[in-house]
């Protein structure tokens, strides 16, 4: 079975590691610290199986689960008891171990994966790898209403700060998400994306008109700051 480790904590990354190469059954193609790395993987890629945990930065492996059309079978790892009853509610959850995983445990929980019917069925793996890579690095994904959301980074023009949230626009649609503007900032790529006010990023590729100390971006004036506005010039060629 090929399978994913998904875990914030690089030492339960490695016990299960460890656990999995004890297995000949087991296949370990992936190992992610996090939900969106997993996310790009399977966009690409189908697997057999993914051990997941539950308690992972901005969103849970519930959450995880929901973006998931069609989830491989999955068996949590977690330090928290509370969520046994919730987890079963999904069809793809097949077993719910409980840190520390003895190997008599996750041998066990192996077994159950072996037992339950396959979620999915398994297609040839892609070779152009080049072409998969490429799509997934103009992909942006954030959380709204606890799902996942993709967006294609070259159709945003404007990210804006409005208070706790961030409203990104694009040329279909906008998306307010619960984040702050640096965090929206640092996933977007230096040479399409410049922060021209404290509360203002844009895609210069997009600029129409400047105007003293504002651009104009679609339908939107956006002011440019004193101290950001000899950058945005550098970038234009007007320096």
């Amino acid at each position: 079975m090929k399978c994913l480790v998904i875990d914030d904590e690089a030492t339960a990354r490695m016990i299960i590691n460890q656990l999995i190469d004890t297995h000949k059954e087991l296949n370990l193609v992936g190992d992610f610290s996090n939900a969106l790395q997993a996310i790009k993987y399977l966009n690409q890629n189908q697997v057999d199986l993914i051990f997941l945990d539950i308690h992972m930065p901005d969103f849970t492996g519930f959450d995880f689960i929901q973006t998931l059309k069609n989830p491989p079978n999955v068996i949590l790892t977690t330090s928290d008891r509370s969520f046994a009853i919730e987890a079963f509610e999904y069809d793809c959850i097949v077993d719910y171990m409980v840190k520390p995983i003895t190997p008599e445990r996750f041998k066990k929980a192996v077994q159950k994966a072996e037992n339950a019917k396959p979620t999915r069925t398994s297609i040839p793996e892609k070779t152009e790898v080049n072409s998969d890579v490429n799509k997934t690095e103009n992909d942006l994904y954030v959380n709204i209403d606890r799902r996942l959301i993709k967006i294609d980074i070259p159709s945003i023009y404007l990210v804006e700060a409005k208070g706790d949230y961030i409203q990104i626009k694009t040329f279909e649609k906008n998306y307010t998400v619960h984040s702050t503007l640096k965090k929206i900032e640092n996933k977007l790529p230096e040479d399409l994306f410049l922060k021209i006010h404290r509360s203002y990023v844009i895609n210069t590729k997009h600029i129409i008109d400047i105007e003293d100390n504002s651009v104009l971006i679609e339908k939107d004036v956006v002011p440019v700051s004193r101290s950001n506005r000899p950058e945005l010039m550098k970038r234009l060629n007007l320096l």
